[in-house]
């Protein structure tokens, strides 16, 4: 009662066909090179947007009396953290949002 073996042959060389744009497996792994790459540019564009709110933050806690006086180091630490978490997911957000087009586009040259 099992599936007879030219049947199951067809089946294989039909998942191998040029005309199929991808398997589950394909698509999944496009999905994670997506990810990984959305991490990756993430984690650039966060470490960029730390030393540029750290600079002047901290200038500015030790130059100006406003900021000397009402931002003390949770403050600074807030105003740091907040501009890395922030690009942190813009950034991975559009990476992956732009990856993910890339592979949903139609391959026209296969037909």
């Amino acid at each position: 009662m099992g599936i007879p073996s030219e049947m199951r042959d067809a089946w294989i060389n039909r998942r191998k066909s040029p005309l199929i744009p991808s398997t589950y497996e394909e698509r999944l792994a496009a999905s994670r090179r997506c990810t990984q790459e959305g991490v990756r540019q993430g984690a650039k564009a966060a470490a960029i947007a730390c030393v540029v709110a750290a600079v002047p933050t901290l200038i500015a806690v030790r130059t100006i009396p406003w900021a000397k006086h009402n931002l003390n180091y949770v403050g600074q630490s807030l105003i740091i953290s907040g501009a890395s978490i922030s690009s942190y997911f813009i950034t991975a957000d559009k990476t992956i949002l732009e990856c993910a087009r890339k592979n949903a586009e139609y391959d026209h040259s296969r037909q």
